[in-house]
C-alpha cells in the first residue's frame, strides 16, 4: 500500500484562518471561526455540545444524527466545541470550520480546567490497526486511508499494525443501560500508538479496532433506530486510553463484517450501511483537531482557549452527570467573564441515564428540543435575556428587601445585577 511516508507539506506550520477579539483585561484571544459578522468589540461566542456515548440518545445515539443539529449550531456561535459521537457519521462528515473536534476524555479536561485546546491548521496523522483484522478488511481500511490522501488531502501519514490482537470485548451495563467494554490488550495499542509518535512524529492518531460481529438479531433494533449503540461505549475506552497517555488527538473506528441488506433501516443508522469502514469522518475530524495543552505549560500559547472562554454548554436533559457537565455547571465565577456558561437542557434528547439538573443541583434552561436550544443560544449571544423572548416572562423588576419600589416594600426579593 502507498501509505507509509510523510507528504512533504505535513508539517508546515499554521493557524486556522482567525480573528482576534477585544476582551477587557484580558489578551485578545485568536479565533477558531470566521466570526460571521460579529462586532470586533465584543469577545467571540463559544459553546459546547455534548451529547454522551453509547447511551441510546433519541438524537446523537446513532450514526451521526446529531450532526445536522451541530451544523445548526455552528452558524450561530462563534465557536463550537464538541465530540467525535455528535460530529461522526461513519462514511460521512462535514466540514465546519469553526468547530473543534474534541475527544471524550480531553473534553472533561478541558471542562475541568486542566487541558487548553490549542486550534491548528493541520495534524500529521497515524493510524493503527488492530493484527486482529483479517487481511481483506484491512486492505478496504487502506484504501480508504488513501483515498482520503488523493481526494481530499488528508495529512495521514503512516500505519503500523499491533503486535497483538487487541481482543475488543464489549457489553451492557446492567445497571446503567449503557454499552461498555474493553480491549484484552492496551499494552498492545500503547506500543503501536508510541511507535508512529516516535518514528513520524504523528500528532493524531486514529485506531481502528476488529470488534467481534454481533448476531443480526442484537443488533435489530439500532438499525431500525432504536435501542442503543453497542459499538459505541468500549470506542470510548479505546480512544480514552491513548489520549490520557500520550495527551494528543484520538478517534477510533470499529472495523466489523458487513452486515446482511436490511429492507426496515431507519435514516438514522443508515451511514453505517453504505461503506465497507467508519473510517472517513474519523480521518477528517482529526486532520485538525486541536491539540491539548496542560493549563500550566510553557507553551501555553494565546490563541489557546481555555474552559472560561465557554459561554453555553447544550446537552440532553438526562445527561448532566457527566465530568464535563459537571464541571461547567459548578465553575467559579471568571476574571473575565461574569457568569458560569449558561446549561441549556434538550428534554426531547432522552438517554437511559437519569442524570437530570434538578437532581443534581445543577441550574439550567430547560427548553423543549433543539430549535428552542438554538434559539435561546441566538438571544445569549446577542446579550439579549432569553426570557424577553417569551410572553408574560419579564416580570416586575426587583430589589433588595426592605427598599421601596414603585412606592412599595418589598421583602425577600431578589436583585438584579
Amino acid at each position: 500500500m502507498a501509505l507509509h511516508h510523510s507528504h512533504p507539506f505535513a508539517s508546515l506550520p499554521g493557524r486556522n484562518q482567525t480573528i482576534e477579539k477585544f476582551r477587557p483585561s484580558a489578551k485578545p484571544r485568536i479565533s477558531c471561526s470566521s466570526s460571521h459578522g460579529s462586532s470586533k468589540w465584543k469577545r467571540e461566542y463559544t459553546s459546547v455540545m455534548i451529547v454522551p456515548t453509547g447511551v441510546g440518545a433519541s438524537i446523537g445515539g446513532y450514526a451521526g444524527d446529531a450532526l445536522p443539529v451541530a451544523r445548526a449550531l455552528s452558524s450561530v456561535v462563534d465557536c463550537l466545541i464538541s465530540h467525535p459521537n455528535v460530529l461522526n457519521a461513519a462514511m460521512l462528515y462535514w466540514p465546519m470550520p469553526n468547530v473543534l473536534y474534541v475527544e471524550g476524555h480531553a473534553l472533561d479536561r478541558f471542562a475541568e480546567g486542566l487541558w487548553t485546546l490549542q486550534p491548528v491548521h493541520q495534524n500529521k496523522v497515524g493510524l493503527v490497526l488492530d493484527a486482529g483484522i483479517e487481511e481483506e478488511l484491512r486492505i478496504r481500511h487502506l484504501q480508504v486511508a488513501d483515498a482520503t490522501r488523493a481526494s481530499l488531502g488528508l495529512p495521514v501519514l503512516e500505519y503500523i499494525v499491533t503486535d497483538t490482537p487487541l481482543e475488543v470485548e464489549k457489553w451492557v451495563d446492567p445497571k446503567t443501560g449503557q454499552s461498555t467494554g474493553r480491549i484484552k490488550h492496551p499494552s498492545s495499542l500503547l506500543r503501536a500508538v508510541q511507535t508512529l509518535v516516535s518514528r513520524s512524529q504523528v500528532n493524531a492518531v486514529a485506531v481502528v479496532g476488529r470488534f467481534p460481529d454481533d448476531e443480526t438479531d442484537d443488533i435489530d433494533d439500532y438499525r431500525q433506530g432504536m435501542g442503543i449503540d453497542h459499538l459505541a461505549g468500549v470506542e470510548a475506552v479505546i480512544s480514552h486510553l491513548v489520549v490520557k497517555e500520550f495527551q494528543i488527538p484520538c478517534a477510533h473506528a470499529p472495523a466489523l463484517s458487513s452486515l446482511p441488506l436490511s429492507l426496515c433501516l431507519s435514516p438514522k443508522s443508515a451511514a453505517e450501511e453504505i461503506g465497507y469502514t467508519f473510517l472517513p469522518c474519523v480521518l477528517a475530524g482529526l486532520s485538525n483537531a486541536p491539540q491539548y495543552v496542560v493549563k500550566d505549560s510553557e507553551s501555553l500559547g494565546k490563541d489557546c482557549i481555555v474552559a472560561s472562554d465557554v459561554d453555553s454548554v447544550i446537552l440532553p436533559i438526562d445527561a448532566c452527570g457527566g465530568d464535563g457537565a459537571l464541571a461547567f455547571s459548578r465553575s467559579k465565577r471568571y476574571k473575565v467573564q461574569t457568569q458560569k456558561p449558561l446549561i441549556i437542557a434538550v428534554e426531547e434528547n432522552e438517554t437511559v441515564l437519569d442524570d437530570t439538573p434538578d437532581k443534581l443541583g445543577i441550574e439550567a434552561v430547560k427548553v423543549s428540543n433543539y430549535w428552542e436550544a438554538i434559539g435561546v443560544i441566538a438571544a445569549h449571544k446577542a446579550g439579549i435575556d432569553p426570557l424577553s423572548l417569551r410572553r408574560n416572562k419579564i416580570n416586575d423588576i426587583q430589589c433588595p428587601s426592605f427598599l421601596p419600589s414603585n412606592g412599595c416594600a418589598i421583602s425577600g426579593a431578589r436583585s438584579i445585577a
